[in-house]
């Protein structure tokens, strides 16, 4: 699996602290059979054991659906179930070290807040940026905004796929979408919702319908 054949429209990252009672792993599927394209799993606080439990559980999910399995940060993690791909940021490991880890075949996204950045991340051979965040986010208190203007600016600009993220919501995404961007990442306005499932379809159908 590779970055030509991704569908990066409906990007779902995850945050257990946005659960309340549900099931992660769970929600993460009711979240694909609504219509989500891509998971990343991002999990700040686990044990390395725990995080590898639950990605080995997310991978047996996204697996099922083929949908893409990517891991924040952890190169580890990553390796040691085999995901799809891995998503870093600025201050993680460099782009070329992760490559030579996992190998050609494998996805690697990049996070950059600037149209430097994005240059920078695209030629060293990001396969995606995630560019953000959009609007405030409280999922990433210390993340740098990136205006409408400046996301069209940079999608314009790269030849790799663009995923806005930070505070989208189905208010906010077809003004997102608007700019030409390949996809937009979500944490909340599906995560928080006590049906997943029909948050999931109810950003498709904003997605679709952006003439």
């Amino acid at each position: 699996m590779h970055e030509e054949a991704i569908d990066y429209s409906l990007y779902l990252v995850t945050d257990r602290e946005l659960l309340g009672a549900k099931d992660l792993v769970q929600t993460i599927e009711e979240a694909i059979k609504g219509g989500v394209t891509v998971v990343q799993v991002r999990e700040k606080e686990l044990s390395t054991l725990q995080f590898f439990q639950v990605a080995t559980l997310i991978k047996s999910i996204t697996q099922k659906y083929n949908i893409p399995f990517i891991v924040n940060d952890r190169a580890d993690i990553a390796l040691a179930v085999d995901a799809d791909g891995l998503h870093i940021g600025q201050e993680d490991m460099p782009l070329s070290v992760a490559r030579k880890l996992l190998g050609s075949n494998k996805i690697i996204g990049v996070s950059v807040a600037t149209l430097e950045e994005a240059l920078l991340a695209q030629q060293e051979g990001a396969d995606y940026l995630g560019i953000g965040a959009i609007f405030p986010t409280k999922t990433k208190g210390d993340a740098t905004n990136v205006s409408l203007a400046e996301l069209k600016r940079i999608k314009d600009k790269v030849s790799i796929p663009v995923v806005a993220i930070g505070g989208i919501n189905e208010n906010n995404i077809k003004k997102v979408m608007a700019t030409g961007v390949d996809g937009a990442a979500v944490v909340s306005a599906i995560v928080a919702c006590s049906n997943p499932c029909v948050a999931a379809q109810k950003l498709c159908q904003l997605l679709n319908n952006n003439e």
